[in-house]
């Protein structure tokens, strides 16, 4: 059996805390349907992030079957690997791992920090964010009670 994908300690050492921004990727994670293409901020907060490849093999399966679907991305929206911007120096920048069949979906940034619009302490004008309203990251828990309302 191939060694597994796992998220090890960060590339600096250190517990990393910020708002990090990082791009959506069209991939076949449930939690993530209709968000493939969205650049949006999101809260970090750990001391292992970095996602490890023992074997070559799998980490090539991943990344030709869309299953690295958070990207953490630079201020122009574009993948990166460069510190700090990726606070944990991931290949690829991946900041999420998901199952082929989407079912499962681990990732380090902390989504449930800001699903409300005043959980995000910066975001472009243009993105439509409502302080008194929803944040970008409440697609993913809709989307997550939609699936398990269909399932039961």
């Amino acid at each position: 059996m191939a060694a597994q994908p796992r998220f090890t300690h960060n590339a600096s050492g250190r517990f990393e805390s910020r708002w990090a921004q990082v791009t959506v990727l069209d991939s076949p994670a449930v939690l993530l349907e209709g968000m493939a293409g969205a650049t949006v901020g999101v809260w970090c907060a750990h001391g292992e992030g970095r996602a490890t490849f023992p074997d070559a093999g799998v980490e090539a399966a991943v990344l030709e079957g869309g299953l690295a679907p958070i990207r953490y991305a630079d201020a122009s929206g574009s993948v990166t690997t460069s510190y700090p911007a990726n606070p944990n120096g991931s290949p690829h920048g991946i900041a999420a791992l998901c199952s082929p069949d989407g079912r499962h979906l681990a990732m380090m940034p902390h989504p449930e920090r800001c699903f409300l619009g005043w959980q995000c302490p910066w975001a472009p004008a243009d993105a439509g964010i409502d302080p008194a309203g929803a944040g970008p990251w409440l697609r993913l828990f809709q989307n997550a009670a939609a699936w398990c309302a269909k399932e039961a």
